[in-house]
């Protein structure tokens, strides 16, 4: 068992983690480094984050929703393709190795980020129109909700920032719709993960139960502060989270 200074540690780690991550995403650069810190060992830390990020990414997603700011329309279509990309990805993740796909996503998300800092007019304005979705459209979103649900149970990082960037530039949604959907996306795949993580045993269920209430009054918090301020705020903490994401695969390599 954890003493109470680790404790403290977990909590304000995940806590920042779940504002910062309802805001743009990237929530897991901060929370599972604070389970590292203290002391958690590894396999044990990504399964009891996945846990507690679960529960985040639930009311995240909710008040998105609630706020207008999710398109169930296309979203109902999207869902059970990354349920199962994110199913096949947890059945061959023990064939592919990481280490191939790190300098690919590195470049990738790096490009994300340097793209959306530079083009100013980016994610500023919404033109989508759920209306007008042809069959295509559909297709489309559910080829890349299913390939997305399989990278982020194959590897992970960088899922968020890819969700957000194809819903801009594809279906030309503002960067507050953007993150509404993408946080549905993701709870999906990170519902699918956690099942994985809880039946091979590697979920600390006594750490999570306390962090998880702390997890979600400030994803609420972020959430709701990322819907008052809309996308002056959204936008460059996703820059932020795309840069941090590219130096955390970095070190991974260099390691």
């Amino acid at each position: 068992m954890l003493d109470i200074g680790n404790f403290i540690i977990i909590i304000v780690g995940c806590s920042i983690a779940g504002f910062v991550d309802a805001a743009a995403g990237g929530g897991g650069l901060i929370s599972l480094p604070s389970y590292f810190i203290a002391g958690v060992p590894p396999h044990i830390a990504l399964g009891t984050n996945k846990f507690t990020s679960t529960s985040g990414a639930i009311v995240s997603a909710f008040t998105f929703f609630r706020n207008g700011k999710l398109t169930s329309k296309l979203i109902k279509f999207c869902v059970p393709m990354t349920i199962l990309g994110a199913i096949l990805g947890v059945r061959v993740v023990v064939l592919i190795n990481a280490k191939i796909l790190q300098p690919l996503v590195m470049v990738l998300v790096l490009a994300v980020g340097i793209y959306t800092l530079f083009s100013k007019g980016f994610g500023s304005e919404n033109k989508f129109d759920e209306n007008n979705l042809k069959i295509k459209n559909y297709i489309v979103g559910m080829l890349f909700a299913f390939i997305l649900g399989f990278y982020d149970a194959v590897f992970g990082p960088g899922t968020g920032s890819f969700l957000i960037m194809f819903f801009v530039l594809y279906y030309k949604m503002d960067f507050l719709l953007a993150s509404g959907n993408a946080k549905a996306l993701n709870l999906i795949s990170n519902l699918c993960s956690l099942i994985i993580f809880a039946i091979e045993g590697k979920v600390n269920y006594r750490i999570g139960i306390f962090v998880i209430p702390f997890m979600m009054i400030f994803t609420y918090l972020g959430a709701k502060f990322a819907i008052k301020k809309g996308i002056k705020v959204i936008k460059p903490i996703f820059v932020s989270i795309s840069l941090l994401t590219t130096l955390k695969i970095l070190i991974d390599i260099i390691k």
